[in-house]
């Protein structure tokens, strides 16, 4: 049966990263809600709007704009053969419409929790810098530029998200501790889960969610 395998963690676990190697790995989409929103949010709509207000005080967007998302994308022919959902569910409500598009689509749902200490996640965040230009990510603490503010690769400026700022990464991870982690229970009493150390490097990380998905 083709699976959706969902990587759920803190923001700032790795979940985007991961996704991308596991979509490379088996020829699956990654579907990052994140990414779809930040493109929505660029636009000149009602909608835009209210996504924006959404990101920039840190704040979950409503449930039904996700699911909403996530049934559009999930419905074109790459995502017959399963997919990887980067950022969704993150709520008991958007759970129980995931869990009722796949069996819509005769899919198995697995979830992949990667679990981070708080401490690093504030650090991977605050200090994420991206560059304008190219998109490359930089972190001040752990991976500084060679120059201040300015890109390694192109040499464009480096911006901080407004969803990275302190205040706003507080509320993020206050909200993912209130609504999101419960969910990681409801896939382990029903065998769904699996769980990886989010303190590792990238490469062993992926190596044990590689292995524990071909099992």
């Amino acid at each position: 049966m083709p699976k959706i395998v969902v990587l759920i963690g803190p923001p700032g676990a790795g979940k985007g990263t991961q996704s991308r190697l596991l979509s490379d790995h088996f020829h699956i989409p990654q579907i990052s809600t994140g990414d779809i929103l930040r493109e929505m949010a660029k636009m000149e709509t009602k909608l835009a709007i209210e996504i924006r207000a959404a990101q920039e005080s840190g704040q979950l967007v409503s449930d039904e704009i996700l699911s909403s998302v996530v049934q559009t994308r999930t419905m074109q022919n790459d995502c017959d053969g399963g997919y990887i959902l980067d950022g969704y569910p993150r709520t008991a409500s958007q759970t129980r419409t995931l869990e009722k598009l796949a069996r819509g689509q005769a899919k198995e749902i697995c979830l992949l929790n990667i679990a981070i200490s708080r401490e690093s996640l504030v650090k991977r965040l605050t200090g994420r810098r991206t560059c304008s230009k190219c998109g490359e990510i930089f972190n001040i603490y752990l991976r500084p530029p060679r120059q201040e503010n300015i890109c390694d690769v192109c040499g464009g400026k480096l911006l901080q998200r407004a969803d990275d700022r302190p205040d706003t990464v507080a509320t993020r991870l206050n909200a993912y501790e209130k609504m999101t982690a419960p969910l990681i229970e409801y896939f382990r009493a029903s065998g769904r889960l699996l769980a990886v150390d989010g303190e590792h490097p990238v490469d062993e990380i992926f190596s044990k969610i590689r292995l524990a998905l071909e099992n």
